[in-house]
């Protein structure tokens, strides 16, 4: 817990004025509203007997009054102010490290992770940190200012009596402790399970049509509810005992509170001589001194609470912060351009070491050539797509393009030279053309017209209410999932790259429209080295070389007339898609 405490006070320290600011305006703040009570207290003492009211005196005490509440209130708005300053500030950096790190993990972490509860760590257990944390900074640091300022004017007050409010405090502590340890382990499995519950919701909302088309909603239900009961159930016990805490102190400050105000009135009277003897006048200052001794306790038993949300919350943020990143860059050489040569030689990969995957691949691709890679679901085709553009690295063997191990290249360089339309189709929110534009953010509207009109996107986009400028979001509200792939496609259009790699980029448009893509794609990939993953295999006739994969090796290879002689496994795969039924 202190480690985490820590490393959020080092994402503070660059903006240490504003901390410095807050602690030295709380500290003025705090200690002129603790010298009120005293100014009561005289006040009390002017008034006290028959025809002892000294309205000159009392009129100016009650001005100083008013000054000092003005200038306290004013220094208590500084420290608001510096405080947000220095929790916004820092929460940005958090933020943006945890962004920038999701970034550079390796793809294996993005895979194997909830991607809601990655969205739950960046946007809700961040918020918790500047709430719980940053936010309560400002409470914690005052109260403990106001322990200390009242213990300090107590003491001048009546030296014996201040002693029995020190000696009865630990208990207020101790109380305070013991339920701080319960609730803690609570809000950690809370934080944890709330991201789960996040992670679940963001997988039904965002496949609906395919929960409802196997009527799925039921078995969601029973799985929500499960989710929610054991959040329901972390949730009460870590309220229980986060709730206990402000009770309980508040119960043993009372007791404080009537042992001052009985141990005050006694001196007050006479009645104890080894107490001293105070004023009316002081022991109603005691007495405020007292309630504002407590009063702090009661604040930062309720801002525990939540520095154990916060807390929970900031575990798992740096829990991502502190994934290995992708091997670094530094040092190794930009790949300018590439002359579309590739192979492939002796290449190892499992995505776990125990299932072996892809083994002993060997391939070597020419400029210009246009490779299928064909075989049955599972067999390595998008393996080996992640291999070429290093989302994943080898474990053995070599990749090269244009004669320069992949592993010597840096990886931004070695992407650029791909340009790479996905099976399922990505769109951000913003306008058309800037989706279109995405990998040329400086194309001109000429460039993204005529990458439209290639990819025959223009007519269909025209037709939307602003054309090129009509915003859509990332799930291409009121666009068919054809009309969303041409502008992924239309993307690669424009970027034109040296080498394509299209991995069933057709499969989601009707087969008129297929025709007429394929014949823009033809195009584009003149004297350009393609790679084209299919299953429909009507769209790979014209490859130079066709790869057949099963269970990660290439047990064919050849154009597709040979293939279909050599009476193989190809063979079968062709027969069996357009064989009469």
């Amino acid at each position: 817990m202190f480690k985490t405490i820590k490393r959020i006070l080092q994402y503070a320290k660059p903006y240490k004025i504003h901390l410095f600011t807050a602690v030295f305006c709380s500290f003025i703040g705090v200690v002129l509203s603790l010298f009120v009570p005293v100014l009561i207290g005289k006040g009390v003492d002017i008034i006290i007997g028959k025809n002892n009211v000294d309205f000159h005196k009392l009129i100016k005490i009650c001005a100083v009054i008013g000054v000092v509440v003005i200038i306290s209130a004013f220094f208590q708005w500084i420290t608001s102010l510096s405080t947000n300053k220095l929790s916004y500030h820092t929460i940005k950096d958090i933020r943006t490290d945890l962004f920038n790190k999701l970034n550079a993990v390796p793809l294996k972490f993005i895979d194997n992770s909830s991607k809601g509860d990655l969205i739950g760590r960046a946007v809700n257990d961040i918020e918790t940190i500047s709430d719980g944390l940053l936010q309560g900074f400002t409470q914690l640091f005052s109260g403990v200012v106001t322990i200390l300022g009242t213990l300090g004017f107590m003491l001048s007050i009546n030296v014996k009596i201040a002693l029995l409010v020190v000696i009865l405090t630990p208990i207020s502590l101790f109380t305070a402790a013991i339920i701080t340890k319960l609730s803690h382990d609570s809000f950690t499995e809370q934080s944890a399970l709330r991201g789960k519950m996040s992670g679940f919701t963001e997988e039904m909302v965002g496949n609906q049509k395919i929960v409802k088309s196997f009527s799925y909603e039921k078995r969601a239900e029973k799985t929500f509810s499960e989710i929610n009961e054991d959040m329901r159930k972390s949730g009460i016990k870590a309220v229980f005992f986060s709730s206990m805490t402000n009770p309980t102190t508040r119960f043993v400050n009372g007791l404080i509170y009537a042992a001052v105000g009985t141990a005050g009135a006694l001196s007050a009277i006479g009645s104890v001589k080894f107490l001293g003897v105070i004023t009316v006048g002081q022991l109603s200052s005691f007495l405020s001194y007292s309630n504002q001794y407590t009063k702090p306790f009661n604040e930062i038993s309720g801002v525990i609470t939540e520095l154990q949300n916060a807390i929970a919350s900031a575990e798992r943020v740096f829990a991502v912060i502190d994934e290995p990143a992708e091997s670094s860059d530094s040092g190794k050489e930009v790949l300018a351009s590439c002359d579309g040569t590739l192979t492939m030689e002796n290449v190892n990969f499992s995505y776990i070491p125990e299932k072996k995957l892809i083994q002993n691949f060997n391939l070597n691709v020419k400029p210009g050539q246009k490779i299928a890679i064909v075989g049955p679901t599972g067999c390595g085709k998008t393996t080996v797509i992640n291999l070429l553009l290093r989302f994943y690295d080898i474990n053995s063997g070599i990749i090269r393009i244009s004669g320069k191990n992949t592993m010597d290249l840096t990886r931004s360089s070695l992407r650029s030279q791909f340009g790479m339309v996905l099976q399922d189709t990505w769109l951000f929110n913003g306008t058309v053309a800037e989706n279109i534009a995405y990998g040329k953010h400086n194309a001109s509207m000429e460039e993204i017209i005529a990458a439209a009109k290639a990819v025959h996107a223009h007519s269909f986009i025209k037709r939307l209410p602003e054309g090129y400028n009509t915003i859509i979001d990332e799930e291409g509200s009121g666009l068919s999932q054809g009309q969303k792939q041409l502008i992924s496609i239309a993307r690669i259009m424009i970027t034109d790259p040296p080498m394509l790699i299209l991995d069933e980029a057709t499969s989601s448009i009707d087969i008129r429209t297929e025709q007429r893509i394929q014949r823009a794609f033809e195009k584009i990939m003149t004297g350009k080295t393609s790679f084209i993953i299919a299953h429909r295999l009507s769209t790979i006739k014209n490859a130079d070389v066709i790869l057949v994969m099963k269970d990660g090796n290439i047990i064919e290879q050849g154009n597709h007339e040979q293939l279909l002689e050599k009476k193989g496994f190809y063979a079968e795969l062709y027969s069996s898609q357009f064989a009469p039924v």
